[in-house]
């Protein structure tokens, strides 16, 4: 693939994680910027990056910016976003700004990558519960059309960013000297040796702003608004990793045997679902962290619905939910030459 100049917007918990894939995945960086709302200096992995701060000049020269977002909260994309387009970048957000706009493709690369063909300067990473989800649905739809999902997701608080992860931290620390655990701020109520079921906030239908992106989200991504989608979001005291009970109704019957060997050849799945074996026969959140992949297991087969299918999956929601997502979208445009002139001569048409 060809060098490409690439800017990192923020440098929260996805920051971070950004600059780790670039360097991890080999994208062909040619100049990095990093970007935020101050300058300074950080440190990744012993690594370290001279942040400059968030200008719309700062994007002159740049092909690709990667904007890091933040779950719930306006992100920088938002105010930067028409500025790097402007001066000839793609943009590709992780924040929730733009992902359900028309002309905006959310995409996951293993279910819709042709949809970066038709980007105008923006593309839209989903939701980190959104993602791990289509990617086991997606090889299953293809072969038997899923007709219904009920899901119930366990998201550890890395998904709330630094705040959510220290305040569990210091509420375990607080427990173990027998302490009181004093009011939450970054949690509607205390998640130390708790779970949460609310993440987001609430609509008049009694689904948080989480749950309906499950739904709308699988809808755009799989092309396909006739699939029931039930969605549960649970905030568990899981510092990484996020992990989905996700059941499905299919139109053609599959056997567990047959989902096992169908997501088994799928790309970025590993499946862990080996009952005959020494090992542990299903994956967990601590399997997932640090990883690229999405772990699939538990699968099973329903004992009154003939159609029906049970499955686990986990995924590390900052790489794979989030920054591992970004590059390889950045991986997809490059690779089909969609950045450079070609962007350049669409941001001035």
């Amino acid at each position: 693939m060809s060098s490409v100049n690439v800017a990192v917007v923020g440098v929260g918990a996805v920051g971070e994680e950004m600059l780790r894939v670039l360097r991890q995945r080999r994208f062909p960086v040619n100049r990095l910027k990093v970007l935020a709302r101050s300058a300074r200096e950080i440190s990744v992995d012993g690594e370290t990056y001279e942040v400059e701060e968030c200008t719309p000049d700062a994007f002159e020269g740049i092909d690709i910016a990667l904007f890091a977002g933040t779950e719930g909260e306006k992100g920088a994309a938002a105010t930067f976003a028409p500025e790097a387009i402007r001066r000839g970048a793609v943009v590709i957000d992780n924040g929730n700004d733009f992902r359900l706009q028309p002309n905006v493709p959310l995409v996951v690369p293993e279910c819709n990558a042709a949809d970066v063909e038709r980007h105008e300067g923006l593309i839209a990473n989903p939701n980190c519960s959104t993602i791990q989800m289509v990617v086991a649905l997606k090889p299953l739809h293809d072969a038997a059309h899923v007709k219904r999902v009920v899901v119930t997701s366990y998201q550890a608080v890395s998904g709330g960013g630094r705040s959510a992860i220290r305040e569990l931290e210091n509420q375990v620390r607080t427990w173990s000297r027998d302490e009181a655990i004093g009011a939450p701020e970054a949690h509607p109520v205390q998640i130390a040796f708790n779970v949460i079921p609310q993440i987001g906030g609430f609509g008049e239908d009694g689904y948080t702003s989480e749950e309906r992106k499950l739904v709308q989200e699988t809808h755009k991504i799989l092309h396909d608004d006739t699939i029931a989608v039930t969605p549960t979001t649970v905030r568990v005291p899981v510092l990484n990793g996020h992990s989905e009970a996700i059941y499905i109704e299919t139109e053609r019957r599959l056997t567990a045997r047959e989902a096992a060997e169908i997501l088994s050849r799928a790309p970025g799945i590993r499946v862990v679902d080996d009952l005959e074996s020494d090992r542990r026969p299903y994956p967990t959140a601590l399997d997932a962290d640090g990883q690229d992949a999405t772990f699939v297991g538990r699968i099973r087969e329903d004992l009154f619905v003939p159609n029906g299918l049970s499955m686990w999956v986990v995924a590390d929601n900052l790489r794979k939910g989030a920054a591992t997502n970004a590059v390889q979208i950045a991986e997809e445009l490059v690779r089909r030459g969609l950045v450079g002139e070609r962007a350049r001569a669409l941001a001035h048409a």
